[in-house]
């Protein structure tokens, strides 16, 4: 089932239908084509799991597509973002460039967004295109900080008699790009599918808080970054998204609910507590609700 609810500024729910219609309190919290907007993007017309619904937890997918939940547009905003991007790149694109063309196997469909000769002359480059934060653009980097000694020590003080320290910025860590680089992968193995060689896989990543202090202190002092993504093995790729495909089809035809979403689905609880469109109606989510209401 879609999301068929918005959550209003004041923290309550009306119908879509209602608020699109008439706003009950007669000025909307923004304007009308932005809500018409926010409505499509969170309401995709696609029966089979797609490549991104099957990355993330298979409970997370199973309640999204079983359940009438609601969505605060301010939090989905960003959804908007994305789509705008997609939508100018697709208007430049003029002819030689594949653009959002969505591809479907026995298991699951994907759209890629660019294939051709996106960054040089050399044909078969398979782009995906993201705005994401400063925060996980510094994890895909592999940027993380670090505390150095400065040689000196406190003389007064508490701390007096010990050692001081100063943070660095290191960019020689793992690159957390998993989810990236599985989807990627995927779209890479349905382009083969089709007839079209993969020669190599980027991510473009547009950094929506770019210029902040906050991007500057993470070590992102670029607007956009090109991140290439590497092959990961075809049989690895299937059986991965095999295993979550016939999970949820498993759920949906017992009407069980899953396992709990793995660790890294859960952004370590961090998504059950305020990210989740099905938190709502997940045991899991409304325990964690509850004991950060009780702290």
């Amino acid at each position: 089932m879609p999301a068929t609810q918005f959550i209003c500024p004041d923290g309550q729910r009306i119908s879509m239908l209602q608020c699109l219609t008439a706003c009950p309190i007669q000025i909307r919290c923004m304007f009308l084509p932005t809500l018409r907007a926010i409505a499509k993007s969170v309401n995709r017309p696609i029966a089979e799991p797609t490549v991104t619904e099957l990355i993330a937890g298979v409970r997370e997918t199973y309640l999204k597509k079983t359940t009438s939940y609601a969505v605060s547009p301010q939090r989905v905003l960003y959804a908007l973002q994305g789509q705008a991007v997609h939508t100018l790149h697709e208007r430049c694109t003029q002819g030689e460039i594949l653009s959002e063309i969505r591809l479907k196997d026995q298991i699951t469909s994907g759209q890629f967004d660019l294939y051709g000769k996106i960054l040089d002359t050399q044909e078969g480059v398979l782009g995906d295109l993201k705005v994401t934060s400063s925060y996980k653009l510094m994890k895909a980097l592999g940027i993380y900080k670090q505390k150095i000694t400065t040689g000196e020590v406190y003389k007064t003080g508490l701390k007096k008699g010990q050692l001081k320290y100063r943070t660095i910025l290191c960019k020689d860590g793992v690159r957390h790009v998993w989810d990236w680089a599985v989807q990627l992968n995927y779209y890479r193995m349905l382009l083969e599918e089709a007839g079209f060689p993969v020669e190599r896989m980027y991510i473009q990543a547009l950094c929506r808080d770019s210029g902040l202090r906050i991007a500057a202190e993470r070590g992102i002092d670029q607007s956009l970054y090109i991140i290439p993504i590497y092959k990961i093995s075809n049989q690895w790729i299937e059986r991965y998204f095999r295993k979550k495909a016939a999970l949820l089809q498993q759920a949906r035809e017992t009407h069980r609910l899953p396992p709990i979403c793995s660790s890294r689905e859960r952004w370590q609880d961090r998504k059950c507590l305020d990210y989740c469109d099905g938190r709502e109606f997940c045991p899991y989510s409304q325990k964690l609700q509850q004991f950060r209401k009780v702290g």
